[in-house]
């Protein structure tokens, strides 16, 4: 078969991975580059010799291309959206896919109307450690019934390898952390929330413009409930994470983000540790979700992380702040109406 190629729109930090993970993939090839700064259109040049370079979005209507990916800010894509759908070009967006819901269902509609694939980048899906949660869950330590989530990072937002757009938005860590987090709960537990009760806030020594702590009671349709503590700005350079499921006959404990995987049953001393082959942090995640958005493509399977199952993690980051403001637990049901 042909291979599959692509545009990419914005051309800063995390495009930076994928274009060694898309020229790393023998199915896919980079024939577009776009981005307003001119430093960020030459290095991505120096790095995909032959591929057309342009500060302008009219290049998605005259290059011939399969995709379009997009490594920009959440906030502003809506004339990146209609260039792709204009063209009839499939999209592949990093997360969020927009910076409020309203803006996210007309993007999702967009597509839809024009019949065009839309996935987004929810890599966390496809580490290693999440796939061997699943394998525990259905094995002897059984499904879980409760479960605490504890995300700890002191996240330089200044660092240069970072994007900057984070330090003013509001709710930088609802948006651009807690979304991965509240997208992994879904993919886990099979389930979709019911209801928030959330408080976000920042903290006196907080770098960001806007909340960067977010403390969260999860109930899910299934009947889960999950206690959620994220920060940004935790005053610890060295980060904390564990996600504990409670189980029918023991627990399941990851103490790490990318890794780090134990089980015990009720009786047992210790941790079982999971063994998880080697991981490339950033790459090999998103070199498995590409693969996955390829197949799809070429109709081998289902499109997975679509823009219109996206939007049902990005109601808990609508519900998490409305529970702020209001102090009240936000029912999912009633954002939908």
């Amino acid at each position: 078969m042909n291979r599959l190629r692509f545009i990419i729109v914005g051309l800063g930090a995390r495009a930076q991975y994928w274009i060694k993970v898309i020229s790393a993939n023998p199915d896919c090839e980079i024939v577009g580059l776009i981005d307003p700064l001119e430093a960020n259109r030459q290095r991505a040049a120096e790095q995909c010799p032959g591929a057309a370079v342009s500060d302008s979005l009219d290049l998605i209507g005259s290059v011939g291309a399969d995709a379009v990916l997009l490594c920009t800010p959440p906030g502003g894509r809506q004339a990146q959206m209609e260039a792709c759908c204009k063209a009839g070009l499939p999209i592949l967006a990093e997360k969020p896919l927009a910076d409020s819901v309203p803006q996210a269902r007309d993007y999702v509609a967009m597509a839809e109307e024009a019949g065009v694939p839309l996935m987004v980048v929810l890599n966390f899906r496809y580490l290693p450690v999440t796939r061997q949660t699943l394998n525990l869950f259905a094995g002897e330590i059984g499904k879980p019934s409760f479960s605490r989530f504890t995300y700890e990072r002191w996240r330089d937002g200044h660092q240069p390898h970072l994007n900057k757009y984070p330090l003013t938005m509001q709710h930088p860590m609802l948006w651009e952390q807690s979304i991965h987090h509240f997208d992994l709960m879904r993919f886990v537990y099979g389930a979709e929330p019911v209801s928030v009760y959330s408080r976000t806030f920042n903290p006196p020594w907080s770098m960001y413009a806007d909340d960067a702590n977010v403390s969260a009671l999860i109930t899910f349709d299934n009947g889960i409930v999950t206690q959620y503590q994220g920060t940004w700005q935790s005053n610890w350079a060295v980060p904390g994470f564990e996600w504990r499921h409670e189980c029918a006959t023991g627990v399941v404990i990851q103490k790490d983000q990318f890794g780090s995987l134990g089980f015990a049953s009720r009786a047992d001393t210790a941790l079982t540790e999971v063994p998880l082959p080697p991981y490339r942090q950033w790459i090999d995640d998103a070199a498995t979700l590409l693969e996955s958005f390829v197949a799809a493509l070429r109709g081998e399977s289902p499109l997975e992380c679509s823009g219109r199952d996206h939007l049902n993690s990005l109601q808990m980051v609508e519900a998490c702040i409305k529970s702020s403001r209001t102090g009240e637990a936000i029912q999912i049901a009633d954002l939908q109406t």
